[in-house]
């Protein structure tokens, strides 16, 4: 368990955040969310004992041990991905050692009968049965089966590592903590660099996770799947919401409007108060009074308001010319470097419509956009439309922009029309407000020349976009906007991307890399995860004519007919009918009526936290919000089970 107390951090004038307290348990599994630049990463190295607070402390049992994946390491290029991978079991291997010394000083000795030898065989057995725990047979097959889940081939544990770009080097730091198996697993955006199937892999991974979790991630799906809390920087403080990060942003929305209720309430009050003075200070009768409004005035501690950017960030690109119907064919493309790439590649992507590419990382995604783009040279028939105008975003687009510009002026160079006033809006939807619009370009991280060189192409007239992992160093508001601007262009898009959460309900058609192939599927992202899931199952992808679907057995439509068994003929028959169908309306009616004294209960309970939270001092009460939240959702549920049993019912009544 990590307990932090009165916890504060500054670097300015102003502190990331002050008087944070809460506590993380063994089996939690927390998602640290906030605006960048709020503090998130600093807290990791604070909890990861990296960092030192300005003021307060974090306490935790001694012999608890922490696992931390911070953004950027450093890896030694002298060593090969398995051997790496083994300096995990740093602890086990001394261990090991320990108990082959012990054996080989007890073959040595012939004093069987002695003290020592006796204390010497204590020593030997207590120290093999720790190695037994520990599982030391096994580890070899687990670091396997951890590197291959995050994406190596088993032709590449002997490989040296400075073979590997960057992020396979920050697979192989997560292989490493992962099989420490820590207490406590502080991981900061730990999917950047991961394929779709290293990042389902690592979500079932930490779901079965013995000990606590937290991590910071811009990946909605994955936190989604991963996290039971919310612990999020706002203000300069520290809320612990205790649900999924869905529901934490429903309630958040809903914390605020109440903070803003009290906040109107409160500031209503301290305007009568201050005309009260004002009107009566100098009546001798209602000295009294006014002295007591006055001292009421100094004790009343301000409503904060969380911020939040309610501002309505609408990206639109420019108008283009329209292209030709069928801006992509390809025609039996193959690449081949000392290995086929992919080969017999035959597709072909219509005027407007949005597609994935998706699968492991080097099976050849980025390679068949290069080709497209001319890059590279390829085998077969590659075809790019009538009036195709292309907008490309890959990772090296970033080292293109002019150093020497600001932030503000390369974005101005590009801008048209309407477009130009909206400058500042459109650089601090994509994190670049207030001063940073004034940096120059060289002195931006990768990140950032990474996020401007986005914004360059969303200004861009082009009808066929191609974004090549767009999403990697944007947070989730920032997502959002491109995300919305790609839904509305009226032109082709091409997204290699690994989000699923930006992807869904983007893109209508999904391309597959893998083993030298590409494969078509029709539908968004979820539908090709579902088809793999099937799949991997080996189970049927259709359904023969005439068979019953999956769990439609049984199962009766509201408009079908039950007919009779033959052979019924009125009498004791008919009369059994009709009791069993009297039995069922009242059964139904009573049903209804419960549900109606549930819902009249539950809106009178809502009545009344709507007068509590008039009261400033409980609108910010995280119990009566949750309670609120809580009752709401589940009045919502019983208006629908009532509409659904009234409905019933009426059925019944005509029979």
């Amino acid at each position: 368990m990590i307990s932090a107390e009165g916890l504060k951090v500054e670097f300015g004038v102003k502190p990331l955040f002050a008087d944070a307290t809460f506590t993380i348990a063994d089996k939690d599994r927390v998602a640290l969310v906030g605006k960048n630049g709020a503090g998130k990463s600093t807290l990791l190295k604070i909890l990861a004992r990296q960092e030192h607070p300005t003021a307060g402390s974090i306490t935790m049992p001694q012999d608890q041990t922490v696992g931390y994946l911070p953004q950027v390491m450093v890896l030694s290029d002298e060593t090969s991905v398995r051997e790496e991978a083994q300096k995990a079991f740093a602890s086990l291997t001394a261990l090991k050692e320990r108990v082959e010394r012990l054996e080989r000083q007890m073959s040595e000795r012939t004093d069987y009968e002695s003290d020592g030898y006796m204390q010497l065989v204590e020593r030997y057995t207590q120290e093999h049965e720790r190695l037994l725990m520990m599982g030391a047979e096994s580890r070899e097959a687990e670091l396997e089966r951890t590197l291959m889940g995050l994406g190596f081939l088993r032709s590449d544990f002997d490989r040296p590592t400075r073979e590997f770009s960057g992020g396979w080097r920050m697979r192989i730091e997560l292989a490493k903590i992962l099989l420490e198996r820590p207490d406590v697993l502080l991981l900061d955006e730990p999917t950047n660099h991961l394929d779709i199937e290293s990042i389902q892999w690592l979500e079932q991974l930490l779901q079965q996770w013995s000990g606590a979790v937290v991590l910071v991630s811009h990946d909605r799906a994955f936190i989604n799947n991963v996290t039971n809390r919310t612990l999020e920087i706002s203000c300069g403080h520290i809320i612990d919401y205790r649900v999924k990060y869905n529901e934490y942003v429903v309630l958040r929305r809903e914390r605020r409007e109440q903070q803003q209720r009290a906040y109107e309430n409160q500031q209503k009050e301290i305007q009568e108060m201050r005309q009260f003075i004002e009107r009566f200070r100098y009546q001798a009768t209602k000295a009294v009074q006014v002295q007591q409004k006055v001292k009421q005035l100094e004790k009343i501690v301000p409503i904060e308001v969380d911020e939040v950017d309610n501002s309505a960030m609408h990206l639109k690109f420019p108008p283009c010319l329209r292209s030709g119907d069928y801006p992509i064919i390809c025609d039996d493309v193959r690449k081949a470097y000392d290995h086929i790439v992919f080969d017999h590649v035959n597709l072909t992507i219509k005027r407007g419509e949005k597609v994935a590419f998706v699968g492991k990382n080097g099976e050849g995604k980025s390679t068949l956009v290069k080709c497209i783009m001319g890059e590279i040279p390829f085998e077969g028939m590659l075809k790019v439309g009538h009036n195709v105008q292309i907008g490309y975003f890959a990772q090296n687009q970033a080292q293109l922009l002019d150093e020497s510009l600001t932030v503000h002026d390369t974005i101005d160079r590009v801008a048209r029309g309407e477009v130009r006033l909206r400058i500042n809006d459109i650089l601090g939807a994509f994190m670049f407000g207030g001063e940073a619009s004034d940096k120059r370009v060289r002195v931006l991280s990768g990140g950032e020349r990474s996020r401007l060189a986005m914004i360059r192409l969303l200004l861009e007239p082009v009808n066929l976009l191609i974004l090549d992992e767009p999403t990697n160093h944007l947070d989730m508001p920032s997502k959002d906007v491109l995300k919305e601007a790609i839904r509305a262009f009226d032109g082709t898009a091409i997204i290699v991307s690994h989000d699923r959460e930006f992807l869904d309900g983007l893109v209508t058609k999904v391309f597959e890399f893998g083993g030298g192939r590409v494969r078509e599927h029709i539908g968004g992202i979820y539908d090709y995860l579902r088809t793999k899931g099937q799949e991997a199952l080996g189970a049927p992808l259709s359904t023969p004519e005439g068979a019953a679907m999956p769990n439609s057995r049984n199962k009766k439509s509201k408009n079908q007919t039950i007919e009779a068994p033959t052979g019924a003929v009125g009498g004791a028959s008919s009369y059994a009918e009709h009791k069993e169908q009297q039995k069922q309306l009242r059964k139904a009616e009573r049903a209804v009526e419960e549900s109606e004294k549930k819902i009249s209960r539950m809106e009178q309970r809502l009545k009344e936290l709507d007068q509590l939270f008039m009261d400033p001092q409980k609108a910010s009460d995280m119990t009566l919000v949750m309670e609120y939240t809580d009752t709401k959702r589940q009045l919502d549920a019983e208006v629908e089970r009532w509409e659904q049993l009234s409905e019933d019912l009426e059925q019944l009544s005509q029979q």
